[in-house]
């Protein structure tokens, strides 16, 4: 009986998995297109020209990996064990590509893209209460209708968390750091920190989805969501996230089994500034009669 039982929870965290849903196969080729555009050139021609091999390596990720994020991402926090096994993975592609077993190592980094989306999906992210009834579909169905619209924007403070949770910083991160290329130089010993930041940040945004999709206790057709609704902001900030992540987790894996990393274009930077004043309005007063 006490053997029966761990199988029997792997069944069900599999069965969680798939009831809660994950990104389709659309969006996972976007955003791996969109994650190479950040690499150096040499590894995202490597990669792209293996977009299928990674497509289906996503799909075969082991048990102690998809199993472990899904129950971790219910429970709020990666255990020391779920970050192992990704880490292992990631050991994995690094010595093939060490070993010259190119290919192999390139599809198995690749693969890994599908641990980056599922830690930013704010769906599978959602504690025991669970979801109503259909709105996963309508979510996934919002996201894959849009995705195309959507800008990747890289956040700093996801690549070099500050605060609390990061203590102590990520290797490769430094105050003194400004967003850019530098940003990326994250070691392999930093990706934990990033894995977890995405865990929390996807909790934060349960929330939104909830109160979005779901009015008068009955949920919403993706049909009735526009650009200008907080679920499709949030989708699109959790594709950002996934894009930032992913490019981070194959470049320190990279650079690691010691990739070619030059001929990186650095990302433009775009910082908020402040409106400018209004310009004065003209006085349409009418003019005094003139004195005779």
């Amino acid at each position: 009986m006490s053997r029966a039982r761990p199988a029997l929870l792997a069944v069900g965290l599999a069965a969680l998995a798939a009831q809660a849903g994950a990104w389709p196969a659309e969006t996972m080729t976007a955003l791996t297109r969109d994650a190479r555009r950040l690499l150096p050139r040499s590894l995202s021609q490597l990669l792209g020209v293996r977009e299928a091999q990674v497509q289906q390596e996503m799909a075969r990720l082991p048990p102690s990996v998809s199993q472990g994020i899904a129950r971790d991402l219910r429970g709020g926090r990666l255990t020391a064990e779920t970050i192992a096994a990704v880490d292992a993975e990631v050991a994995s592609a690094v010595q093939l590509l060490r070993q010259r077993r190119v290919s192999e190592g390139l599809v198995r980094l690749g693969g890994l893209a599908r641990v980056t989306a599922d830690l930013s999906d704010p769906v599978l992210a959602v504690g025991p209460e669970g979801w109503p009834r259909g709105l996963p579909r309508e979510y996934y169905a919002l996201f894959a209708a849009n995705v195309g619209k959507m800008p990747v924007v890289l956040d700093y403070s996801l690549l070099c968390p500050t605060g609390a949770a990061a203590a102590p910083p990520a290797p490769g991160c430094s105050a003194s750091v400004p967003p850019g290329l530098e940003a990326f130089e994250l070691k392999r010993a930093g990706l934990p920190l990033i894995w977890q930041s995405l865990v929390e940040r996807s909790r934060e945004q349960v929330p939104t989805i909830r109160e979005e999709l779901v009015r008068e206790g009955r949920v919403v057709s993706h049909d009735q969501l526009d650009f200008r609704s907080p679920a499709w902001a949030a989708a699109s900030v959790a594709y950002s996230r996934a894009v930032t992540a992913t490019a981070v987790t194959w470049l320190a894996a990279w650079r690691e089994a010691h990739g070619d990393v030059t001929r990186m274009a650095p990302p433009r930077v775009v910082a908020p500034a402040d409106a400018p004043a209004p310009a004065a309005a003209p006085d349409r007063r009418p003019s005094p009669p003139e004195t005779p």
